[in-house]
């Protein structure tokens, strides 16, 4: 007989590193992307469409690897998204020295397919715990992003250093990185996720008696009318959108104000933190206190941090307020992700991942492009009240779920 809990816990190891390592090198092309695009573009304005074009290559790719996991699994899936990935990489940092924009679109298009394809990896880690550590598990898959936000930034300077001693463009750096790490993740994955997170995830189904493995095989839609499938995907889309509404206009906004760029990679640094430093917490919160009150606590976060960052243009405030953003999104994703994980049979897993991945992908776009356009009409105090509308959504549903859940629980006599 299997040991499916040392399994369990090699599967979620290996998740753990590859999306440490991924992460690096996502980020460490990200911090350059703007700069690249306007540079090769020779159009200033158009410095966002390179994180545009990532954003909606993962919200397409996400669906799409959701269907392929289903025919192939999850090791050979995320294997090829990576390896695609590191193509992108090739092709972009190919593109900065022939000085071709489309190709560095198309570059970068790759880079969000593998993109989509790691971030569905916390699924994996969910699929292969029981019930009441699945919180830990995906929690666990996020924290790896701890590890690549604190390493990838502080790559970008020396590789860049590095490529321009050997007389190329010093934005090509960033990208080798991104081809190094991603390659080295695609390896890790083919090689240590054995056996695969779909197989046991079958296995433990036919193992157990529980209400996920009894369930058909339901479609997209017969899924989305369950409540806590409804539930869960609000709550990661919302969560989604308010922080990358908030998130990515605040640098223009301090710079607006005069700040300096260590005052602005401050507030950044303290949004990163709470988006993924305290994933061990809100996964530990999630098994013990349940999914639905964690998505309110995460909503109470994403509330307080959009009220009280237009309050005050000082660093240590808006540092205190973006890392409430990254924390409030955490316990909204985290929450929300082993919630939907607990409502899947093992048949419909991969295809409603994909389909959730999807739509927070989308939400991530229109946060990013709406953001600009919502500053500029009415300021960034008043687009914090929009971000208050938004995450009031989760907040909302969550608390009608539990209310809905009380009155429908056997009465114990």
């Amino acid at each position: 007989m299997r040991d499916y809990s040392n399994i369990a816990r090699k599967i979620t190891r290996t998740l753990f590193v590859s999306q440490s390592i991924v992460t690096a090198g996502l980020i460490a092309i990200a911090t350059v992307n703007a700069i690249a695009g306007a540079d090769l573009s020779g159009v200033p304005a158009w410095a966002g469409i390179p994180s545009t074009v990532i954003i909606l290559a993962a919200a397409v790719g996400a669906y799409g690897w959701g269907l392929l996991i289903e025919r192939i699994g999850r090791r050979n899936s995320l294997a090829i998204g990576l390896v695609l990935g590191a193509v992108g990489a090739i092709l972009a940092g190919g593109a900065i020295v022939g000085g071709s924009f489309l190709v560095f679109l198309a570059g970068l298009a790759l880079v969000g397919f593998a993109q989509s394809a790691m971030q569905l990896g916390r699924f994996a880690a969910a699929d292969v715990h029981p019930v009441e550590t699945r919180g830990r598990a995906i929690a666990s898959v996020v924290f790896g992003g701890t590890i690549g936000a604190i390493l990838g930034p502080l790559l970008v300077g020396p590789i860049g250093k590095l490529a321009a001693d050997f007389g190329l463009n010093e934005l090509v750096g960033p990208y080798g990185i991104g081809l190094v790490f991603l390659s080295l993740a695609a390896l890790i994955i083919f090689s240590w996720l054995r056996p695969d997170p779909t197989k046991i995830a079958r296995e433990l189904a036919q193992s157990e008696e529980t209400s996920r493995s009894a369930e058909h095989d339901r479609t997209i839609y017969e899924s989305l009318r369950q409540p806590a499938v409804v539930v869960a995907i609000t709550a990661m889309v919302m969560g989604q959108m308010v922080m990358v509404m908030l998130m990515v206009i605040t640098t223009l906004y301090m710079k607006g104000l005069g700040h300096t760029l260590t005052d602005i990679s401050l507030v950044v640094s303290a949004h990163t933190f709470g988006m993924f430093a305290f994933s061990i917490v809100s996964g530990r919160l999630v098994d013990r206190i349940g999914r639905e009150p964690v998505i309110t606590m995460g909503s109470i976060f994403l509330i307080l941090a959009s009220v009280a960052a237009g309050y005050s243009s000082d660093v240590l405030p808006l540092a205190g307020s973006l890392f409430l953003l990254g924390l409030g999104w955490n316990f909204c994703y985290v929450g929300g992700s082993t919630l939907l994980s607990d409502q899947l049979s093992t048949e419909e897993q991969s295809r409603m991942q994909g389909f959730n991945d999807l739509l927070v992908g989308l939400a991530s776009a229109l946060g990013s492009l709406g953001s600009g356009f919502v500053f500029a009409a009415v300021g960034y105090r008043v687009m914090g009240f929009v971000g208050v509308f938004f995450a009031l959504i989760p907040f909302t549903i969550a608390l009608w779920f539990i209310q809905r859940r009380r009155q429908t629980r056997p009465i114990e006599v």
